[in-house]
This record gives structure tokens, C-alpha cells and sequence, in this order.
């Protein structure tokens, strides 16, 4: 079996970078060990940096840069030009920028918590999965 390629949300990323022993902590473990590589784009990384810095975390630049170091050598880093056209609307405008990724890259999975996202899940060709989902179709 292929490594699956996925577009991880940067609320499930935060989550899981963040709070280390959180319930999602595991998707660390997962790209980590080569179970998964997460997809990422200059929009998606800029969203992630973004995240890292509001005050509720309280991290400094070189925890920021710790969390990143966890993350980013795993990446698969996808170039993307125009964004696709067909993509569902959305409520949230900033959620397109993972439903462009996906799709661009032809990503196995989009990993999200977020309700507008899962909400057009039958419109995206890929599927769209909750980290809980995720977790099990990865245990296959």
C-alpha cells in the first residue's frame, strides 16, 4: 500500500503540534513514522505560522520554531499556481485554500475538525474525514 498523501487542517495541526498529549497527538506520530505526509502549500504554511502566533498560546519564537521542526521536514510541499475551478462553496473563504491543496495535489484525504468543511463533503471529490475517521480508515 501507498503512503497516504493528506491536506491536514491547521486547527487539527495546532492540536496536534501544540498539545502534545491532546488526542490528537498521534497524527505526529503518524506523519513521524511515514504512516501519512501531510500536504502543505505557501497558503497553508502561512495560515500555520499565522496560528502559532496568536497570544492564546503563548509560545515564543523558538517554541514556535520547535513545533515547526516537528512538522515540516515531513512535508510534501505542493506549488500551486491558480486555484482550481469546481471547488465548492464554502461558507468560511479561508477554508478554500485546503480544499485548492487537496485538490491540486490529489491528496488521498482532507483532515479537518471544521464543521464548514465537513459540511461539503459530498460536493469534493476527495474525502473529507474527521481525525477520528482518519484514525480508523489509517488503520486498515
Amino acid at each position: 500500500m501507498t503512503v497516504p498523501r493528506v491536506v491536514i487542517d491547521t486547527n487539527c495541526l495546532v492540536s496536534a503540534l501544540v498539545f502534545s498529549r491532546g488526542r490528537f497527538a498521534w497524527l505526529c506520530e503518524a506523519w513521524q513514522s511515514g504512516r501519512c505526509v501531510p500536504l502543505v502549500s505557501r497558503d497553508t504554511v502561512c495560515e500555520l505560522l499565522r496560528v502559532l502566533n496568536y497570544p492564546k498560546f503563548e509560545l515564543g519564537r523558538d517554541e514556535q520554531e520547535a513545533l515547526l521542526a516537528e512538522f515540516l521536514p515531513y512535508v510534501e510541499t505542493v506549488r500551486i499556481e491558480t486555484p482550481p475551478h469546481g471547488l465548492p462553496d464554502v461558507r468560511d473563504a479561508d477554508d478554500l485554500i485546503f480544499l485548492a491543496l487537496a485538490a491540486i495535489a490529489e491528496a488521498d484525504a482532507l483532515v479537518s475538525g471544521d464543521g464548514d468543511l465537513y459540511a461539503v463533503k459530498t460536493e469534493f471529490p476527495i474525502p473529507i474525514m474527521t481525525v477520528a475517521e482518519f484514525a480508523e480508515w489509517l488503520g486498515r
